[in-house]
């Protein structure tokens, strides 16, 4: 498994944060995110995980703060080294996964070569005849990794991946993502699922009430095992919320 050692950060904030009228959605949050690692962003819904991910991608300024991306200031030639799937799936519903892959291929300017490939890596190659707006949850979400991976960026960010996926769908996209980070490359994987994080991540950050309450290794996280009480505790939730932790 890659460590990233003292390799410069591929993701890194300083006192990041985000108010809109009557809340602070983010405070003060500093995240360090290591190449060839798999970043687990964890926390409770409306935690401020995705308002995070928005900011480091450059879809809403901060009130405060700074984002770093690849040692450099925040700036937007570098999202060109950037996949990324937030606030669910965009397509278009007439199209078919492969014909939606080649609108975004022709933005970016990739070869016809690189959607088949990154159809192939989340197989949905045998869907061509059917359109987008007629897919599963689990297929739409397939769709959206293969947009996101379009390109061979150096950094996926991921918000929510799982949903919707079956079993079976669940653990391959646990493969695809270990095989992504094989080669070097980063993942920064935002949701509220304790488990299925915990399945594939080397680094955690845990975030409650918009502040980063934990970041580091995940087996740091619960010396003891105890996953499920470390999150609890760090968040303050309930343990009867069944559903963070599946």
């Amino acid at each position: 498994m890659p460590t990233g050692g003292g390799a410069t950060p591929v993701i890194e904030t300083r006192g990041l944060s985000k108010a809109f009228r009557r809340s602070t959605a983010v405070d003060s949050v500093d995240l360090t995110v290591r190449p060839g690692r798999i970043y687990g962003l964890l926390g409770p819904n409306g935690a401020g995980k995705s308002t995070t991910l928005k900011m480091v991608l450059g879809l809403l300024p901060p009130s405060a703060g700074e984002v770093r991306l690849f040692g450099q200031p925040w700036n937007r030639p570098a999202l060109s080294r950037v996949g990324a799937s937030i606030n669910g799936p965009s397509f278009y519903g007439h199209l078919s996964a492969r014909q939606n892959l080649m609108v975004h291929g022709h933005l970016l300017g990739v070869p016809e070569a690189e959607v088949d490939r990154v159809l192939a890596s989340v197989e949905l190659n045998a869907s061509d005849r059917k359109k987008a707006k007629s897919f599963s949850t689990g297929m739409k979400g397939r769709l959206a990794l293969a947009i996101a991976m379009l390109g061979n960026p150096d950094v996926l960010i991921l918000d929510e991946p799982q949903n919707g996926l079956d079993p079976e769908g669940i653990a391959a996209l646990r493969t695809t993502l270990r095989r992504f980070t094989d080669t070097g490359r980063t993942i920064v994987l935002s949701s509220h699922l304790l488990g299925e994080v915990a399945s594939v991540a080397d680094d955690i950050g845990l975030i409650a009430q918009g502040r980063l309450r934990y970041q580091g290794p995940l087996a740091d996280l619960a010396p003891d095992g105890d996953l499920e009480r470390a999150y609890f505790t760090l968040t303050g939730a309930g343990h009867g919320a069944g559903a963070m932790t599946s």
